[in-house]
């Protein structure tokens, strides 16, 4: 059974891959995508958005990261899957999911799959040009306009030679609006015979086995449910393997909190100090209360001092209280 991190745009970077998978439990990470029109990139484009290339494709806590590779065209996308197996990559992930309108106007992402031989086109060119000692895996959802089209695609990948297939249990319609669609994973898993990833709206345990019983699936990709609950991951292997797993405090969740936030405000321009930290506090939210009040007491500031000094006294007020769910 696996657990595996999503590619979010613009939230799980390279820092934030680090963070999650040094608290265990995630089997493997995907990068933010890499967007492929007809150019091939240079190594300084890999290394930015998967700096763990230089690390022998791991994050500082030796988690194996796949670079994932997005646009509509097979013969880039095999020269650039190409390139990133040369750099070291671990696996190349294809992104047909993407419900961004601004990547789907640009022949990207979801509105791939209102065409099922593209898909398995762009597929088969990356398989032939890597190695076959490199698994090349798809990320989809159930279609684009609806759900119509979810077998198509799924075939699709698997025909053109995929070695794993993501589901994301919606159409690109569907936005992220609940409910997930479990069960057309289900019959996708039934119907071909590579590993599929469950993935949509695993927010806890709870989520994590309804979802295993409808879809039959034993591996799972976890995006948000990890950002509002980082041991999320944890406790699922536990209840896996029947462990007992004593859930993560409000004070081990701000010791991540002040160590991602030192990350962050060095990496980007004293404008944005702060920014990442807020953006992950609004799904901490989710799980904590304790996170929004962190999150009021520092949402007008830029002052590096003063948020990690606020971090330091949600950690000390608070550091002893058990987590508290919010409905």
């Amino acid at each position: 059974m696996r657990i595996l991190l999503a590619p979010m745009e613009g939230v799980v970077d390279a820092l934030m891959r680090d963070t999650l998978s040094s608290i265990g439990g995630i089997d493997i990470c995907v990068t933010e995508f890499i967007r492929v029109n007809d150019q091939t990139f240079p190594d300084k484009v890999f290394h930015k958005r998967c700096p763990e290339l230089l690390n022998n494709s791991m994050t500082p806590a030796l988690t194996p990261v796949r670079v994932q590779l997005l646009g509509g065209k097979p013969e880039p996308i095999a020269e650039n899957a190409y390139k990133a197996a040369m750099l070291g990559a671990s696996a190349i992930d294809l992104n047909f999911g993407c419900p961004a309108k601004t990547v789907n106007k640009s022949d990207g992402g979801a509105c791939l799959l209102k065409e099922p031989h593209r898909v398995q086109n762009i597929v088969a060119a990356v398989r032939q040009a890597v190695p076959s000692t490199i698994p090349v895996t798809a990320k989809i959802r159930l279609g684009f306009d609806d759900r119509s089209a979810y077998m198509d695609n799924a075939l699709a990948a698997y025909e053109g030679g995929a070695n794993e297939l993501t589901v994301h249990a919606r159409s690109k319609a569907d936005g992220y609006k609940p409910p997930a669609y479990w069960e057309y994973i289900a019959e996708i898993n039934q119907a071909i015979p590579i590993t599929v990833n469950a993935n949509g709206d695993i927010w806890s345990l709870a989520d994590y086995q309804r979802c295993r019983s409808v879809t039959g699936c034993d591996s799972f990709m976890l995006g948000r449910g990890l950002l509002a609950c980082p041991d999320l991951a944890l406790q699922i292997k536990a209840a896996h393997t029947g462990e007992d797993y004593q859930a993560m405090t409000w004070a081990q969740i701000c010791f991540l909190l002040s160590t991602f936030f030192d990350k962050t405000a060095t990496a980007y321009h004293v404008k944005h100090i702060g920014n990442r930290l807020k953006q992950w506090l609004f799904y901490l939210c989710r799980q904590y209360t304790e996170a929004q009040v962190l999150f009021d007491a520092i949402k007008r500031s830029r002052d590096q001092e003063f948020i990690s000094a606020a971090i330091i006294d949600s950690m000390e007020l608070l550091n002893t209280r058990p987590r508290q769910h919010v409905a």
